[in-house]
């Protein structure tokens, strides 16, 4: 018990220095540019002024509803969660496993040593694998009856912009990390480069979800984009899709294979959010609590 208590101690005051020095820029052990906290600003401002200046849905409103609700739930799931609870409870699952493993005298996990491969080469291989887990993941969000319940928080938007991408459920953060845990330890995960696909990810994130008019050409095939993502946020799936469909996060490419893209015709004015979301809470509080109680 006096280590666990230890290990959450070290987590919550590790995570709080690594918060303290993103704000205040004061560290010394990496480049100003690999300042997640501020990067989060200036993309969201860049897709904030985009959405002003090109619109899909030019009379949808700039400030569009539940707009500073979303601006929130960046900066709470992104960092808030992470310091007062998900970090210290993460490094004691991980102390946990480790010493489980070890009882049945495994103690190391890599199964494919992908360090001494090119630096291109290690990102490529850990950004598809991390998204294939994830859109995988996402599917089982909205196949699972109680994850579905969580997962009604991000499609409880009824406006989309950029900030909807990160408007979800804590629970949210723990399943996914949950279930990527094991697959990407078997690959060494943990490199410092992978900042520049967090970066890369939160970008396609922000646009797939952003008002925005832009056509990829061909790479919609590969990327995600707004005139895809917005049908798996449609109010009615398709009575062939009752699960819903596009379950890319950053790549579509998943969709295409599987057979799970849907882009009927252009979903620019189609109704968002799902049966019964006028009694869905508005609050952050009660959103937060939310799949819990009693239906």
């Amino acid at each position: 018990m006096e280590q666990v208590i230890n290990i959450i101690a070290k987590g919550y005051q590790s995570y709080a220095h690594y918060l303290w020095q993103e704000i205040l820029l004061s560290y010394d052990y990496k480049p100003l540019w690999h300042n997640y906290f501020y990067w989060l600003i200036i993309i969201s401002l860049v897709f904030f002024l985009l959405e002003i200046i090109k619109p899909w849905r030019e009379d949808q409103p700039k400030f569009r509803k539940d707009f500073w609700l979303d601006c929130w739930y960046m900066f709470f799931n992104i960092f808030v969660f992470w310091l007062i609870a998900y970090n210290a409870a993460s490094n004691v699952f991980v102390d946990l496993f480790n010493s489980l493993l070890a009882a049945v005298g495994i103690n190391n996990l890599v199964a494919l040593h992908i360090e001494s491969w090119p630096l291109v080469a290690q990102l490529f291989t850990l950004f598809i694998l991390r998204d294939f887990i994830h859109w995988n993941v996402h599917r089982l969000l909205h196949f699972s009856p109680w994850l579905w319940r969580f997962h009604k928080v991000h499609h409880s938007v009824e406006q989309m912009g950029f900030a909807a991408h990160l408007r979800f459920h804590w629970m949210e953060t723990v399943v996914y990390r949950f279930c990527e845990y094991i697959p990407l330890s078997m690959i060494g995960f943990g490199i410092n480069d992978f900042f520049y696909v967090y970066l890369f990810t939160l970008s396609i994130g922000h646009f797939n979800h952003s008002n925005i008019k832009f056509d990829l050409g061909p790479l919609k095939y590969i990327f995600n984009n707004p005139a895809m993502h917005i049908w798996h946020h449609a109010h009615d799936f398709p009575n062939d899709r009752p699960y819903g469909m596009n379950y890319g996060l950053t790549l579509s490419i998943w969709d295409y294979l599987f057979g799970t893209a849907y882009i009927p015709y252009d979903g620019r004015d189609i109704k968002l959010g799902f049966p019964g979301l006028e009694r869905f809470p508005k609050t952050f509080f009660r959103q937060s609590i939310y799949g819990f109680g009693h239906k």
